[in-house]
């Protein structure tokens, strides 16, 4: 069976143009994302859920379906995995075809690339930082004052760990690190 998925964008707040072009291509089942996402699309993840095997997934366009290559190639992987069908009614891809699967090969190469290189900037990035002299994750809940005096009132055995992050106002994880930063150095914890 193909089933439609259609999604609108921030510059159409409707799928009508979508659900037509599906409808003339004869697609009866169609499932419609009635708001712009990022993350979060509901009706894709219940439609994924519910494909079966010998199902094909038509969208309008890639990017209504992706929010990138790598998205894409993961969607796809899982689909193909499952014997799944692929197409676009407006790009000439068709996961039934040779060249379809070619073009589908060609993204996943393409979106490894993207991929290894945006790994290898952020380290990049990370490495001048540091060299730089820039500290990496959140501030510090607590003075270097106040963690003394919290480990020294943890080390007399009258106060737990909540009763601390009570008292200092933070959370306990913060009062955790404090102390593991003393009796633990190193734990992963502190990472």
């Amino acid at each position: 069976m193909e089933i439609g998925y259609a999604r609108v964008s921030t510059s159409e707040q409707n799928t009508d143009a979508q659900v037509e072009a599906f409808r003339r291509a004869g697609i009866e089942h169609i499932v419609e994302e009635r708001r712009s996402a990022i993350k979060e699309r509901p009706e894709l993840a219940k439609l994924l859920k519910r494909l079966k095997k010998g199902d094909v997934l038509v969208v309008y366009k890639l990017d209504r379906l992706a929010r990138s290559v790598s998205h894409f190639v993961r969607v796809f992987e899982d689909l193909q995995r499952r014997g799944i069908g692929f197409r676009s009614l407006t790009q000439s891809i068709e996961t039934d075809t040779p060249h379809g699967r070619m073009f589908v090969h060609m993204l996943s190469a393409f979106a490894e690339f993207e991929r290894e290189m945006i790994l290898e900037r952020s380290a990049a990035g990370i490495a001048a930082a540091k060299a730089r002299g820039v500290k990496f994750g959140r501030k510090r809940s607590l003075t270097p004052v106040k963690e003394a005096h919290l480990v020294r009132l943890y080390g007399t055995g009258y106060y737990t760990m909540d009763a601390l992050a009570h008292h200092f106002g933070v959370h306990t994880s913060s009062v955790k690190r404090a102390i593991y930063r003393v009796t633990k150095p190193g734990h992963s914890s502190l990472e």
